[in-house]
């Protein structure tokens, strides 16, 4: 039987489509330690990477400090939000290599190019903007973990893109992340292919632990995959 046409790619942002140098995970660990804590980056994107970032830290708390506190969470994530705004107003955010390109060669194949994220709308679109993407030109839509109510690796954004787009088939799907988390989320869809990326938060170890379809070490090698 002959498989569907490959009709949307779903990205993650950080990591995957957006070149931060895990600025994200690097304020996030800053926020957290603020509050009386001394996690390394290691540790705080092994159990944070790709997730909504409130739940990332309930992650990293409980998994190293035994800690379940809903108000010691909100604190440290409103102070997360801002600090975030701020370092993303000045610090270098790029496309990563061939991110461009690869949208671009997904739109002359007529392939939706999505973009998804554990970040708010408002964070997410900040980024976007500073990187001077717009929807319709180099993407066909954002979904972000406040537009949907069950975050990351439940397969919500991605059912979400499906049904902006009216796809039915959730094997003309393909989902690619830097992270465990990702993978997760798009074998949960039911994706056609859930494929790890090496170029962000977890290794290509970690990703593996996964099981994902594939692993990659740069965007453009997706093209191939998809052909």
């Amino acid at each position: 039987m002959e498989q569907s046409k490959i009709a949307m790619v779903v990205f993650d942002m950080a990591g995957t489509t957006v070149n931060e140098d895990n600025l994200v995970y690097k304020t996030l660990r800053n926020a957290i330690n603020a509050a009386g804590f001394d996690f390394s980056l290691d540790q705080v994107l092994a159990q944070g990477a790709g997730k909504e970032k409130r739940q990332a830290i309930r992650s990293v708390l409980s998994t190293y400090g035994g800690i379940s506190d809903e108000v010691l969470t909100s604190k440290i994530y409103d102070e997360f939000i801002v600090a975030l705004r701020e370092a993303y107003a000045t610090e270098e955010i790029l496309p990563q290599p061939n991110a461009t390109a690869v949208f671009s060669a997904l739109k002359d194949r007529n392939i939706l190019t999505v973009l998804n994220t554990g970040y708010d709308r408002a964070t997410a679109s900040s980024i976007i903007e500073k990187l001077g993407w717009k929807e319709g030109v180099e993407f066909d839509a954002l979904v972000t973990a406040s537009d949907v109510p069950g975050n990351r690796p439940e397969p919500d954004m991605i059912e979400y893109a499906m049904t902006q787009f009216h796809i039915i088939d959730r094997k003309t799907v393909v989902k690619v992340g830097d992270s465990t988390i990702d993978i997760e989320e798009g074998q949960n869809a039911g994706c056609r292919f859930s494929i790890g990326i090496t170029t962000g938060a977890h290794t290509a170890a970690q990703l593996q632990t996964a099981n994902p379809d594939q692993i990659i070490n740069n965007l453009i090698e997706l093209l191939p995959i998809i052909d």
